[in-house]
């Protein structure tokens, strides 16, 4: 097996405001709380996480002790313990441990030894991943994408310092202090708010656009496929190098001074920035001592204010729902001082390659080509004739009715529609299968059957086909798809105002309940896929916001595109049952029997059995229903756009009247 891609050899990772020196803080001070790399694809997020762990230096752990147990702790918490005082140490490298996004949450939490239940009739516990992370990397990449039970886990263990497993017969707690670093690309959607809060850093990270740079990352990458130990080797001196710069700062950091006078300056940074709770501050000022730390500094100065600011607040700065991360440096030099202090000289373990002039250019692979993420132009009728453009900024978003699709599906977790999931609450047994064992099931499909296996005294005899999993029900994410009528009869600047309120809040919905989004729009004589499905309900929101309305009204061809999409989602992902939201007033009026050709898509729809909702944006004192109509035709239902806000449906119950 080819050795790891040095972390030293890593254009960029001298960067001294970059995902390397981030990495390097949070080892060097695990209280701080672990990093969060945000970026595009092809920017090297996998391969410097990966190559941290060859830098760190060895720990000392109880010999034997499956939970990595400090020696010099009095009390560990370990199942395997107590242990004598003279107990056997070994020394061990760091582990990384990657929790990969479908994991379950035995594999996470630890369960019952299901080999030894079964053969010996014995609750022991075997440890998850959880427990081998304890003392070392927790590594989660596409950490957006992580089932929202899972993120629970992560949550707790991240706020005790320890997990507690009570299931299957099993009561176990063990120590689980471990640094997270989660890796995502941004355009697939956003991370959870209470697990964005508990990540100590944040960086942004892009690939480099000078040439000189881009040439250096295929060069050094081809020479690592090429010969992967001979290009180690070149780099071994800087990685040790590293590791003794690394071990330093560790041995350091508690000896740093922090004045009351930094202190204050942590404070008045959060308080300006209007970060909410506390732990802003705190994860500054441990930031600021673990960078004075690296830098063999002994008090704190404003240089490692400035640095630990720039990585520990831009996530946690108040901001709307599809606002990116990001720091107001204009604020931070206001307080700090806009002279910036002088450069530290080189040291040891610097990028040898030079360091990078862009924020956390990192990539190690040559980099796709920036563009439109859905490949299409973001005005969908660009030359349509008789157009005009209506980019009407929408109004504040409310809390939507909740839309589900009916029947209970078996996608992946989510927040809309019934299924059976991996999570929620167990409605029953079945054989086979994967999942948590039900013990009490397992037991009933084989005692009847001791007699005839011989069984006399002692533990019960099991046999494969008595294994029984739970099953459970929970929710599921969905594929909310879209269709939007941009034509003429909607293009009234006050009506496209609250049709692209009502969007934006169902687009916030579906973020929250963990959906995928597609958004395809008609209008002149064509339909168009303006956003490809997708996770990143915030890029949605954007071609909401550029949305040109005018021209006639193509809703078969509406409906049509929308069928073929559905048709291609279906193939890629089968389990992910979609909710068509299909936003007009129900006209029809491009080509010949564009009427009939609309009621023949819609029943099209409607026979393949897709749930859809009609948003009906027909105003005025006379109204022709034709919205209504098409909702019939669909087999979907029918809510008028002044009626999708949730508050609207209760005010309107209240007052007695039909919603």
């Amino acid at each position: 097996m080819p050795q790891q891609y040095p972390f030293s050899a890593v254009v960029g990772s001298g960067d001294p405001d970059g995902m390397a020196l981030a990495l390097l803080l949070t080892t060097i001070s695990p209280e701080v709380g672990g990093v969060l790399v945000r970026g595009e694809k092809g920017t090297a997020k996998s391969t410097i996480v990966r190559a941290l762990a060859g830098v760190l230096p060895p720990i000392d752990v109880v010999a034997g002790d499956r939970f990595s147990s400090d020696p010099r702790e009095r009390r560990p918490l370990s199942p395997d313990g107590p242990f004598a005082a003279d107990a056997d140490v070994e020394t061990r490298p760091v582990r990384l441990v990657e929790l990969p996004v479908g994991a379950t949450e035995d594999r996470v939490l630890g369960s019952l030894h299901l080999e030894r239940a079964l053969s010996e009739g014995r609750a022991e516990y075997e440890p998850g991943l959880l427990a081998k992370a304890h003392r070392g990397i927790l590594y989660v990449d596409e950490v957006n994408l992580l089932h929202d039970h899972l993120v629970d886990l992560l949550l707790d263990a991240a706020a005790m310092g320890r997990s507690t497993v009570e299931r299957d017969g099993v009561s176990v707690s063990h120590a689980a202090r471990f640094v997270l670093v989660g890796t995502m690309n941004p355009e697939e959607g956003e991370l959870r708010p209470q697990l964005l809060d508990r990540f100590g850093l944040t960086v942004e990270v892009a690939a480099p656009r000078d040439p000189a740079q881009r040439v250096e990352v295929v060069r050094r990458r081809m020479a690592y496929d090429a010969d992967p130990d001979a290009f180690c080797a070149r780099y071994a001196e800087s990685e040790r190098a590293l590791t003794d710069r690394v071990l330093a700062a560790q041995k350091l950091v508690g000896q740093v001074e922090l004045s009351d006078g930094m202190l204050v300056k942590i404070a008045e940074l959060c308080a300006a920035l209007e970060v909410d709770g506390m732990r802003a501050d705190l994860v500054t000022a441990r930031t600021a001592v673990a960078h004075a730390a690296w830098h063999e500094r002994s008090e704190v100065t404003l240089a490692d204010v400035r640095a630990a600011a720039r990585l520990s607040l831009p996530h946690r700065r108040r901001r709307n729902p599809f606002d990116s991360p990001g720091l107001d440096e204009d604020l931070l030099d206001e307080i700090l001082g806009d002279d910036e202090p002088e450069p530290d000289p080189p040291q040891p373990g610097d990028d040898p390659g030079g360091t990078s002039s862009e924020p956390a250019a990192g990539a190690t692979t040559p980099h796709d080509v920036p563009g439109d993420p859905g490949g299409t132009s973001s005005d969908p009728a660009a030359g349509a004739t008789g157009s005009h453009d209506v980019r009407s900024e929408p109004g504040a978003t409310y809390r939507p009715k909740l839309f589900t699709v009916h029947g209970t599906g078996a996608g992946e977790a989510g927040r809309r529609s019934r299924a059976r999931t991996d999570n929620g609450r167990r409605v029953g047994a079945e054989r086979g299968g994967h999942g948590p064992v039900h013990l009490l099931e397992t037991v009933r499909a084989a005692a009847p059957h001791q007699a005839a296996r011989g069984r006399t005294d002692g533990p019960l005899r099991f046999r494969p086909d008595d294994l029984r999993v739970a099953t459970r029900e929970g929710r599921e994410a969905n594929l909310v798809l879209f269709c939007v009528d941009a034509s003429g009869s909607m293009a009234a600047r006050r009506r496209m105002e609250q049709v692209k309120t009502a969007i934006l809040s169902l687009l916030l919905d579906a973020y929250q309940r963990r959906d995928k989004v597609g958004l395809v729009t008609f209008r002149g004589d064509r339909a168009e896929l303006v956003l490809p499905p997708t996770h990143s309900v915030d890029i949605a929101a954007k071609r909401l916001a550029d949305l040109p309305a005018g021209g006639r009204t193509p809703l078969a061809e509406g409906l049509l595109e929308a069928a073929r999409i559905l048709g291609v989602e279906r193939v890629r992902d089968a389990r992910r049952r979609p909710l068509l939201v299909v936003v007009t007033d129900g006209r029809a009026t491009s080509g010949r029997d564009a009427v009939d050709r609309s009621r023949t898509a819609a029943r099209h729809l409607a026979a393949d059995g897709v749930d859809a909702v009609v948003i009906d944006c027909e105003s005025g004192p006379m109204r022709m229903g034709l919205a209504g109509a098409l909702a019939e035709h669909l087999r979907a239902e029918h809510v008028p756009v002044a009626e999708v806000s949730a508050a609207e449906l209760t005010r309107i119950a209240r007052d007695g009247r039909a919603a």
